[in-house]
């Protein structure tokens, strides 16, 4: 199964980046490609969620459930959608009282091998625009400081 991982240093705090990154109906604001998504059931630890994606005139509806552990790690696992399996792991370390270390991995399969083939060459690019997104997002909700995001992988 195919997989990117990425490790990034914050100038944000642990607690904040989980707050961002549980924000599953916010998505559609600032993540690319995500044309809308939907809360089904949400608690402390645990969240169902749909988001419709779309590129062009294409879109899928992925269904996923969320395990939450407040500031510290959020897992994502695939129930229903286009793909065989995908799996995303959010894990969070404060290293400073305005810091904090992320750590990205995602885990995919699509059903038809050909197609798996062809999108991980471009998995790789979405993945970082993604990761990005989520950088620019901290930046607008959480102001700068004088530290600045740095790649740790």
């Amino acid at each position: 199964m195919p997989s990117l991982h990425q490790v990034r240093q914050l100038p944000w705090s642990a607690e904040q980046m989980f707050d961002l990154v549980a924000d599953v109906a916010r998505y559609g604001e600032f993540l690319p490609w995500v044309v809308a998504t939907r809360v089904r059931s949400d608690s402390e630890s645990e969240m169902i969620a749909d988001m419709l994606v779309g590129f062009s005139a294409i879109r899928e509806k992925f269904t996923s459930r969320v395990e939450k552990r407040r500031a510290e790690e959020i897992r994502v696992h695939y129930v229903d959608g286009p793909l065989k399996d995908l799996d995303n792991v959010w894990t969070f370390r404060a290293t400073g009282p305005q810091q904090c270390e992320i750590d990205f991995k995602v885990e995919f399969s699509f059903r038809n091998m050909l197609f798996e083939k062809l999108a991980s060459q471009y998995f790789d690019k979405a993945f970082r625009k993604m990761v990005a997104a989520f950088e620019a997002r901290a930046l607008v909700l959480y102001g700068s400081s004088s530290s600045s995001a740095t790649n740790a992988a």
